[in-house]
C-alpha cells in the first residue's frame, strides 16, 4: 500500500509542477492568469489511499499590473470582464489582452486576428446598435455641407453709429467684420462675412456677404435690452447661398444666442460652423468608454462602435485555451455582455496593457516545496523497496 500512496503523491506533484512551470513560463505574457493545483486526500473507507489533485484554481479575479504603451488601440480592463472576439470558425473567445488593430478588410481585430465583438454605432444617436463585428470605414468619407453658424461674443456699446451707408468696401461704414468658413455639398470652402453696424439705442444690424461678393439681401437686427442682453430666445437668421461651382444650395441658420452688448472691448468667444470637406481614413483609436473612433484627414472623427465586455457568474470555471483566452462552459454560466464600466464590467485604461498576475517569488517557493515533496515520496518508494528486498533475502 505504501507504494501506491507514494506513487499518488508523485503523480499529484507532477501535476502541480506542470501548473507551476506554466505559470513561470507565462510570467511575461500579457493578460495571463496563474493556476494553482489543490491537493485532496483519498480514502477507501477508513483506509488512506494517497493524494490526488482535487481541483485546479485559476486566479482570474486577481488583476495583473498595468504597462503603459502609449498605443491608441491598446487597452487594459480595470476590474472584472473580458474582451470578446470571434474566430474564423465562429467560436467566441474571451481574453484580457487588449491589443487591437484594423485589418485590411476594415474590421477591428485582436492580436490573433479574431474579429472583436462590440455594439454598432447608430448615426445621430447615442443608443447602442446590435452586437457583432466592429467595422471601421477605412476609405474616404464624403463632404457634409454646413447648416449652421454660431456666433457668441460681446459687441461694444461704445461703438459709434457709422455716418456712411453700409458698404463692404468702406471700412468706416461698419463697426466690426468677422469671417466664418462654411462648406458646400462638394466640400469646397466659402467665406461668410458678418458686418456688425451699431444702430439707434441698443440695436445692432448684421449684414452678410459670401466670398467677398455683393451683400446678401438678408440682414439681422439684434435688439438688446437695457442690460445688454438678447431676448431669451433670440431670432435665428436663415441665409440661402447659391455657390457657383455646381454644388447644392447652402441653407445656413445663423444664431447669436449668448451675445451681449456691454461697454468696453468687443470680444469674440465663439465663431463656429458645422460641415466639413471629404476626408481620407488615417487611423483609429479607442476611448476609455470603449468607443472606437475612426479618424480622417479632414480632422473629423466618427464613433464606429463600442467594444463589448463579457462577465460571468463563475469566471474561475472558464476553460483555458491557446492565445491567452478562455471559452465559456456550463460551469462558468453564460456570458453577460455590456460596455466598459457598466454593471460588473471594469473600466478601460487605454494606451496600456495588463501584465501577467504571476508572482515569480511565490512560484519559485512553490517549486522548491514541490521538489522536497517529490524527494520525500521517492524516499518512501526507495525505503519500501529496500524492505521488500530484505524480506525476500530473509526467506
Amino acid at each position: 500500500m505504501s507504494f501506491e500512496i507514494a506513487l499518488s503523491g508523485i503523480q499529484s506533484i507532477n501535476t502541480q509542477l506542470e501548473a507551476v512551470s506554466n505559470n513561470i513560463a507565462n510570467a511575461g505574457t500579457y493578460g495571463f492568469k496563474s493556476t494553482r493545483a489543490n491537493f485532496s486526500s483519498m480514502y477507501a473507507g477508513s483506509q488512506a489511499t494517497g493524494v490526488e489533485v482535487g481541483s485546479m484554481t485559476q486566479s482570474i479575479g486577481l488583476n495583473g499590473g498595468v504597462t503603459t504603451t502609449g498605443r491608441s488601440l491598446d487597452a487594459a480592463i480595470d476590474g472584472r470582464g473580458f474582451f470578446v472576439s470571434r474566430d474564423s470558425q465562429g467560436v467566441v473567445n474571451y481574453s484580457r489582452v487588449g491589443i487591437f488593430s484594423a485589418n485590411k478588410d476594415g474590421f477591428l481585430v485582436d492580436s490573433n486576428g479574431r474579429s472583436v465583438q462590440g455594439y454598432a454605432a447608430i448615426k445621430g444617436s447615442s443608443a447602442l446598435g446590435v452586437m457583432g463585428n466592429i467595422t471601421v470605414p477605412t476609405g474616404q468619407i464624403p463632404a457634409v455641407a454646413s447648416t449652421k453658424v454660431n456666433y457668441v461674443g460681446n459687441l461694444s456699446n461704445d461703438w459709434v453709429t457709422p455716418a456712411a451707408a453700409f458698404d463692404p468696401a468702406n471700412a468706416s461704414s461698419y463697426n466690426m467684420a468677422k469671417q466664418s468658413v462654411v462648406y458646400d455639398s462638394l466640400g469646397s470652402q466659402h467665406t461668410l462675412s458678418q458686418y456688425f453696424v451699431k444702430g439707434a439705442g441698443t440695436n445692432m444690424t448684421v449684414h452678410y456677404a459670401v466670398d467677398g461678393g455683393a451683400p446678401l439681401a438678408t440682414t439681422t437686427t439684434l435688439a438688446f435690452d437695457n442690460m445688454g442682453q438678447l431676448p431669451p430666445v433670440p431670432p435665428v437668421t436663415t441665409l440661402n447661398i447659391t455657390p457657383t461651382n455646381g454644388s447644392a444650395a447652402i441653407t445656413l441658420d445663423v444664431n447669436y444666442a449668448g451675445t451681449t452688448l456691454f461697454a468696453g472691448e468687443a470680444i469674440t468667444t465663439t465663431n463656429s460652423t458645422d460641415g466639413y470637406a471629404s476626408g481620407t481614413f488615417i487611423g483609429v483609436e479607442m476611448g476609455t468608454d470603449g468607443s472606437v473612433l475612426a479618424k480622417y484627414s479632414n480632422e473629423q472623427q466618427q464613433v464606429v462602435g463600442t467594444v463589448a465586455i463579457a462577465t460571468f457568474a463563475d469566471e474561475g470555471s472558464l476553460t483555458s485555451v491557446s492565445d491567452t483566452s478562455w471559452t465559456a462552459n456550463s460551469a462558468s454560466g453564460a456570458a453577460l455582455y455590456g460596455t466598459p464600466g457598466s454593471g460588473l464590467a471594469g473600466k478601460l485604461n487605454t494606451g496600456a496593457l495588463e501584465r501577467s498576475n504571476v508572482d515569480i517569488t511565490s512560484e519559485l517557493v512553490g517549486l522548491m516545496t514541490s521538489q522536497r515533496n517529490y524527494q520525500a515520496n521517492s524516499k518512501v518508494i526507495s525505503t519500501e523497496n529496500q524492505m521488500i528486498q530484505s524480506l525476500m533475502q530473509a526467506l
